[in-house]
């Protein structure tokens, strides 16, 4: 579904007398509920691989516009890289309960190496570095849910 389509099925709901309205497609959620006859629909947006994004349809446009190059865009601090969650879900720092960790800190890893899964709607995302580096810093707890755009790990690029 592109954004026009999404537009117009947004105008045919603020047109309408529904005040929810959901749709699914293989990879692609949206859900559209209206709020109060003077406030515009909120929007939620749900195709994988990208976060669900939610708001008004002016900032649900604007949010999708940029949310592949927000994901991609690691914030810079310190010499450090930050590397975000490209989608909600849970996090988890090994491939299974009883397995070792993917990295601990002070682990050098290897770009394109694993470091940890993010699991989304039953599917298992395996989150890999985008750079040789140094692990810094893991603020998560295995299993604890996590946001679009979330520090996953903090890594220090090596020369």
């Amino acid at each position: 579904m592109d954004s026009k389509e999404i537009r117009e099925l947004i105008e045919l709901v603020s047109r309408s007398d529904f005040s929810k309205f959901e749709m699914e497609r293989e990879g692609f959620k949206i859900k559209l509920i209206k709020q109060s006859a003077a406030a515009p629909p909120t929007v939620t947006i749900a195709a994988a691989p990208h976060p669900a994004l939610t708001g008004t349809p002016t900032e649900v446009a604007r949010a999708a516009a940029v949310a592949t190059e927000a994901a991609a865009a690691p914030a810079v601090e310190d010499g450090l890289v930050e590397l975000n969650s490209p989608i909600v879900g849970t996090f988890y720092r090994a491939p299974t309960p009883d397995a070792p960790p993917f990295v601990e800190v002070g682990a050098k890893v290897r770009k394109g190496q694993t470091l940890c899964i993010v699991e989304a709607m039953k599917v298992m995302n395996e989150i890999e570095s985008e750079i040789d580096a140094e692990v810094v810093d893991a603020p998560l707890a295995n299993g604890q849910p996590v946001e679009f755009g979330e520090v996953l790990f903090r890594l220090r690029p090596m020369a």
